[in-house]
């Protein structure tokens, strides 16, 4: 018969957080076999000081510093990949029209939000959880002319009222994975989403849970500007349908990511050297794009040995039977 400790379970959000502050999982789950009643705030103060984990980088925020280097690598308007030719061609998937609204979830600085309107006209709200780069998107927004038909706004996901209205068509991009409450944010699109309505997920998903046991896992995750929560294909497909979606896509586009970052980054090299070359002292920039290569080359190492996954999902709210 397997023993209390063989059998504890630690939760999936427990192992997150403790993996984020670098505490030992094997601690907490010793107390927990110990029959330790532990809640949230224990984690943030275990009952020694824990050693030091080697190799434990810190986070890398989003400041004027990171953006400029960022764009610099994937585009004004940009954090990452998927420039606006990728944008268009997968959101024909939704449909678009001129007379649609649609919600646009992580909109980052604006860029595909910006590119969704000029290339289908339809009406788009991108709504972004960090304060600095909703402010950015929009500055970008409004300069462009487009701040009432591609406005960026900062929402909290975990707020009871996300949407101020309803909208014909969703897109997620990169979002979902740095929602801790993922089920509440998916209840509210579904509810916001007129009937009939689709709703577009570009994300990055676990291999399964076990994936947060690989050490270059736990180390792109506390390097995330934002606490992520990533989550396995499974669970995110259950949480989907439990609100009331039907899946009609559901796809591994790992592949498909790993080439746009290896196609960004190779002409980052020229870039780089071109700094390098300029007689004013352009270290510090050198310096910031190298970081943010190693960043974005171990996201990519995760996807090529099989822990974390780009995933696409296109869900579809059945209009209700009368």
């Amino acid at each position: 018969m397997a023993s209390k400790e063989n059998i504890v379970k630690i939760p999936l959000k427990w192992r997150i957080k403790a993996w984020w502050e670098g505490y030992d999982l094997d601690d907490i789950k010793e107390r927990l076999s110990q029959g330790e009643d532990i809640n949230e705030a224990d984690l943030n103060k275990p009952k020694e000081e824990p050693e030091p984990i080697a190799d434990a980088p810190e986070a890398l925020v989003w400041d004027d510093k990171r953006l400029e280097t960022a764009q610099l690598i994937w585009g004004e308007g940009y954090c990452g990949p998927g420039g606006p030719e990728y944008v268009t061609n997968m959101s024909k998937l939704l449909g678009m029209s001129s007379k649609m609204s649609v919600a646009v979830i992580g909109a980052g600085l604006g860029g595909p939000s910006r590119v969704l309107t000029n290339e289908f006209g339809a009406w788009i709200t991108g709504y972004e959880q960090s304060e600095m780069l909703a402010k950015k998107g929009m500055d970008i927004s409004t300069k462009e002319g487009l701040e009432s038909k591609a406005p960026i706004l900062h929402f909290d996901p975990s707020a009871d009222e996300q949407f101020e209205r309803t909208f014909d068509r969703a897109y997620s991009k990169e979002a979902l994975y740095i929602v801790e409450d993922k089920s509440k944010l998916l209840k509210s699109v579904f509810e916001n989403l007129k009937d009939g309505g689709l709703f577009l997920i570009n994300d990055y998903m676990l291999s399964g849970v076990d994936a947060l046991n690989n050490k270059d896992v736990q180390k792109w995750l506390r390097l995330e500007p934002s606490q992520p929560f990533p989550i396995p294909v499974d669970i995110m497909e259950k949480l989907l349908t439990d609100c009331g979606f039907l899946l009609r896509v559901n796809e591994d586009i790992t592949d498909t990511y790993i080439d746009m970052i290896a196609q960004s980054w190779m002409g980052a090299d020229k870039v780089i050297q071109s700094l390098a070359d300029q007689d004013e002292d352009n270290s510090d920039m050198i310096q910031r794009m190298i970081k943010e290569a190693e960043y974005w080359m171990l996201r990519s190492k995760t996807m090529k040995d099989g822990h974390v996954k780009a995933w696409r999902f296109l869900a579809y709210k059945p209009s209700e039977i009368k």
